[in-house]
């Protein structure tokens, strides 16, 4: 079965998961214009399959389909943008050298 990712704003996280099983979420804090990502988790059973990667594009999918500027605070979320350079306009060009992106 195909990984899905499901937006929980009430707990302000996406979480992926894989079957029925939640496999890993991403936090999240919004403010106006932006959403900062804190943290993010796979749960071990789930590791080396991709679903990390999976979670942070869909989420920031999201926030650019919000227009909303991203500020990676979670090392994870930050990593994964640094190895995907076309998601570094995400983040407010005055923040870039914050995150060293």
């Amino acid at each position: 079965m195909e990984p899905r990712v499901v937006h929980d704003p009430d707990r302000s996280r996406f979480e992926i998961f894989a079957g029925n099983e939640r496999a890993g979420f991403a936090e999240y804090r919004r403010s106006p214009g932006a959403v900062a990502f804190l943290h993010t988790e796979i749960d071990s059973r789930f590791e080396g399959h991709g679903l990390g990667g999976r979670l942070v594009r869909a989420a920031l999918d999201k926030a650019g389909e919000q227009r909303l500027g991203v500020l990676p605070q979670c090392p994870f979320v930050r990593g994964w943008i640094a190895r995907h350079p076309e998601y570094v306009a995400l983040v407010p060009e005055e923040e870039r050298a914050r995150f060293e992106l």
